[in-house]
């Protein structure tokens, strides 16, 4: 997927302002937020304590990451022991090169595929149809944005941004068949169409919640029954999964299906949750006959042993945009890649570079609502502090951000000046005073016209604090 967060400023603009976004947008938080809440309260009135959870959570993923190439190098012996093949890609280019020449090895014509970030990252699809395979997704929501050509705005529900109508005209379009509006009804007609891909399939292709490094076994996790579909149907099975998804033991799974569901779409466990493991045996009536694992670094690899380590806990929940104000406001869309909201942030500029990604680190508020609710408690304002302090670090951002730091270079010099300081600040004011026009606002700052697009700036009394309180203490005096 072509990386376009450089244009985030201009596509965070035009969305704030889409009051159709700004509705579905809502809808979906109430339902996210509040079923988040009402599941932990669940979890804690039971006995449950859910922040001790997290607290296990973060250590499962800690242990993993610090011990990272012993995990995955048990992870390929157990796999490889139950007849799977592992691979592994350097980056998206060679996800797309590896499962291409599993398609053309296996005589592929079709591929179906349960949701994966990671194939978005590669650009999948797109690879496999290039040489006359066709890909189909069958997620419902990524089935619908395929549809529509667009990538997904949310990592848990890619849709989002479409109302039931969009969705109406997207089938009357592709399907042919007469217009439906009730949920119901659409939901029927879309099992129906991929039926037929289901059952006509070379090849299944997913991602992977978990790597379950004991038994060599991949974990996922869907609230469809398409998942089950993908991974049983189809002769070849190939699950693309980030090297860090990697854990040590069913026993980790039990605890972070605990933490998964509930902190992604407030369910006690989600409808579907399949551990696969090894080829179809003998005595199977249904699996794969081939089965590949394709672990992918893509920028991972780099973060290990890293100040940004921690943001490799992440379990792909969605919490942090739910809660997000900015997500909240501007969508997915506007981030320009395949994360949004807060893990999207910190994990773009690092997976692609901060020279494409300038604008995402100051994408964010620092409320630190995403970093309370992350189950893995990655601390994401930090992260996002320390992105910012290495763009001032390598000089790295946008003409702005320089234009900003050389401001505060000069602020700087003047604070360590006093009378230099005390100087400038009455020409300031004056020239404020001046500029309001006898106003009490002012409604363009030509410094800094950006700043006062969207809001007045108060003007000041045309005098400094230290005048103001020399005048003070004069009466009081």
């Amino acid at each position: 997927m072509e990386v376009r967060s450089i244009e985030f400023k201009q596509r965070a603009s035009e969305r704030a302002i889409d009051g159709s976004l700004q509705g579905k947008l809502k809808t979906a938080k109430g339902l996210f937020v509040g079923g988040r809440a009402r599941a932990v309260a669940r979890f804690d009135a039971e006995g449950g304590d859910f922040e001790a959870l997290r607290d296990i959570g973060r250590g499962i993923r800690d242990e993993v990451l610090d011990n990272l190439d012993v995990w995955l190098e048990t992870f390929e012996q157990n796999a490889t022991a139950r007849g799977a093949t592992v691979l592994w890609a350097r980056d998206g280019a060679e996800i797309s090169r590896l499962v291409v020449e599993i398609a053309q090895r296996h005589g592929v014509k079709k591929a179906i595929k349960s949701k994966s970030m990671l194939s978005e990252e590669a650009g999948l699809n797109e690879a496999l149809e290039a040489v006359g395979v066709a890909s189909i997704e069958t997620d419902l929501g990524e089935y619908i944005i395929q549809l529509a050509k667009e990538p997904p705005s949310h990592i848990i529900a890619p849709a989002i941004h479409k109302n039931k109508e969009e969705v109406a005209d997207l089938f009357e379009q592709h399907h042919h068949k007469p217009r439906k509006t009730e949920i119901a009804e659409m939901t029927r007609e879309a099992r129906e169409v991929l039926r037929s891909h289901f059952v006509s399939a070379d090849m299944g292709i997913t991602g992977g919640n978990f790597l379950v490094a004991e038994t060599g076994s991949v974990a996922l996790v869907t609230n469809e029954g398409n998942g089950r579909m993908v991974t049983t149907l189809p002769k070849v099975h190939v699950a693309v999964v980030g090297v860090e998804k990697v854990i040590p033991s069913l026993n980790d799974l039990a605890a972070l299906m605990r933490l998964l569901p509930r902190s992604a779409t407030g369910q006690t466990i989600s409808n579907y949750v399949s551990l696969l493991t090894g080829v179809k045996a003998e005595a199977d009536r249904d699996g794969p006959e081939h089965l590949y694992f394709i672990l992918v670094d893509n920028g991972r690899v780099g973060l290990v042993g890293s100040e940004f380590q921690e943001m490799l806990r992440c379990i792909r929940c969605g919490a942090c945009m739910n809660h997000c104000p900015v997500y909240q406001t501007i969508g997915g869309h506007a981030y320009g890649w395949v994360y949004p909201g807060p893990m999207g942030s910190v994990l773009t500029p690092l997976y692609t570079g901060l020279d494409k990604a300038p604008d995402l680190p100051h994408a964010a508020t620092l409320c630190n609502q995403c970093g309370v609710v992350c189950p893995v408690k990655i601390p994401l304002p930090e992260l996002l502090r320390k992105l910012r302090e290495k763009q001032v670090q390598t000089g790295v951002g946008t003409a702005t951000a320089k234009a900003e730091r050389r401001a505060l270079k000069l602020w700087g010099f003047a604070a360590r000046h006093p009378r230099l300081y005390a100087f400038g600040t009455r020409i300031a004011t004056r020239y404020l005073k001046w500029l309001a026009g006898g106003k009490d606002r002012i409604q363009t700052l030509s410094m800094v016209p950006e700043w006062t697009k969207g809001r007045d700036f108060p003007a000041p009394e045309g005098k400094t604090f230290r005048e103001l309180y020399a005048q003070r203490a004069a009466r009081r005096g």
